[in-house]
């Protein structure tokens, strides 16, 4: 079985990332900058700070020095040399109380199960400390203050390799807290993973899935939780709660997403939803209609 060190490197190795547009942006005090839904947008601080409200159950923040991670909701705040990722789920305004200087990027990340591991929104703190390098890259991104910059020779390349590599460490800070799941290498479950990630609301019993893997349900229940750290039907709910989510930042009401991903009752997935996200699926729904 692949180590957790060789399955992150192979995780991270696997991101393809296509950059969009880049500015430089200075922000005057109450000045604000939007990071809209349906795209990935990385924001790095060059000067002042920035601050955001979190919905809870939706962000975490990582120290990219220590890799010391943990949700977070609320009021939080960047400063200089801190970046904030957001993977296009949810709309989250940053504004600055004193004025910022901020280098604003969007990109198109190819789904992959790493990406979809992570929350929506992921602010990493000290990542000037920890990449020097990438963050004077982020820094020098942009022909100026509010200006893309499309002819400049290059840009499109640096920015791939900047948003990269700060996703890069958002991801091994967020995997050194243990929420991260690796991905799966086994050829049998990840055919099983592939399943129930296509039909989430399918009636997945242990029998089933062990058919698929081609093996019987004591080696295959053991043989998973040994390779992905829980046992089937638990990695059923949480692929199923990752596809709530996404439904209901989509605007599906509550008994819409239950009856979609097979839950015999309203009560039965908001608990579900409850247990794993820390928060109601009523309460997430409308906190992406008022995001």
């Amino acid at each position: 079985m692949m180590s957790p060190p060789d399955a992150l490197e192979r995780a991270l190795a696997s991101l393809d990332v296509r950059a969009g547009s880049t500015r430089r942006s200075s922000l005057a005090v109450s000045g604000d900058v939007m990071l809209p839904t349906g795209s990935t947008t990385l924001v790095y601080v060059r000067a002042g700070e920035i601050t955001g409200d979190l919905a809870a159950g939706t962000s975490c923040q990582v120290d990219a020095p220590t890799g010391d991670g943990h949700p977070v909701s609320g009021r939080r705040t960047l400063l200089a040399g801190d970046a904030a990722v957001s993977l296009g789920c949810r709309r989250l305004v940053l504004s600055s109380q004193s004025g910022a200087e901020v280098t604003v990027v969007t990109a198109e990340i190819t789904p992959t199960e790493v990406v979809a591991s992570l929350p929506a929104i992921v602010l990493v703190t000290g990542f000037a400390r920890l990449e020097p390098a990438a963050a004077a890259l982020a820094g020098s991104l942009g022909s100026g203050p509010d200006a893309l910059s499309p002819e400049r020779p290059g840009d499109a390349v640096v920015c791939r390799l900047m948003i990269r590599t700060v996703l890069l460490s958002a991801v091994r800070a967020w995997a050194s807290t243990g929420q991260w799941p690796a991905p799966i290498t086994d050829p049998f479950l990840a055919r099983v993973a592939a399943a129930v990630a296509a039909d989430p609301g399918r009636d997945w019993s242990v029998e089933h899935l062990a058919s698929l893997a081609a093996m019987s349900r004591s080696v295959f229940t053991e043989r998973f939780r040994d390779a992905v750290g829980r046992s089937p039907a638990g990695y059923v709910t949480e692929v199923r709660v990752r596809e709530a989510k996404r439904l209901l930042d989509a605007g599906s009401s509550v008994s819409q997403v239950s009856r979609a991903l097979g839950y015999a009752s309203d009560e039965g997935f908001r608990r579900a939803f409850r247990r794993h996200t820390g928060v109601a699926p009523s309460a997430w729904r409308a906190g992406a209609l008022t995001a």
